[in-house]
C-alpha cells in the first residue's frame, strides 16, 4: 500500500508493507504512479535488472528508486511491475514496463529527482514503513 502526500514544491511517497521486499516494490510503484496517471496502462514488455549494494536501508531504497527514475529519464521507460529482493545490504531486483507512448500514457507529474529530505525506512509493529520525497 502506498499514498502520496503534498510537501511544499515536492511530493511525498509514504509506503507501508508487511516485508522489506514488498516495501521496495511498492515504493517503485508509488514513484511511477506519481509519474503516469494510470499505472495499469503500462504493459510489461521490457525487462530491467538492477543490482545495488548498501548497508543502510534508507540509502538502498533511495538508490533503487533513483535507478528506476534514471531509466525513465534516459530511456523514457515506464515501469509498473517490480520484484526486488533485499537481503544483507544487497538488492537484486527486476522491473518490467515499456517505453512511454503518449497516445496511451498520460503523464501526471514530472519527477525531477529523488531527495534525501525526510527519507525513512523503519520497521514498525505492523510491518515496514518508508517515506520518500521527490522533487516535482
Amino acid at each position: 500500500m502506498f499514498e502520496h502526500f503534498e510537501h511544499t514544491a515536492d511530493l511525498g511517497l509514504r509506503i507501508r508493507a508487511a516485508d522489506l521486499d514488498t516495501l521496495f516494490a511498492e515504493a517503485a510503484r508509488a514513484l511511477f504512479a506519481a509519474i503516469v496517471e494510470d499505472l495499469d496502462t503500462v504493459e510489461p514488455r521490457q525487462r530491467l535488472d538492477v543490482h545495488l549494494t548498501g548497508e543502510d536501508r534508507e540509502y538502498l531504497l533511495f538508490d533503487w528508486v533513483k535507478e528506476l527514475l534514471y531509466h525513465f529519464d534516459a530511456e523514457h521507460l515506464l515501469l509498473a511491475r517490480f520484484e526486488p529482493h533485499v537481503k544483507d545490504g544487497d538488492l537484486r531486483g527486476t522491473a518490467w514496463g515499456e517505453p512511454l507512448d503518449r497516445s496511451r500514457h498520460n503523464l501526471e507529474h514530472e519527477v525531477k529527482a529523488i531527495t534525501y529530505h525526510g527519507l525513512k525506512v523503519e520497521q514498525t509493529p505492523d510491518g515496514w514503513l518508508a517515506e520518500v520525497i521527490v522533487d516535482i
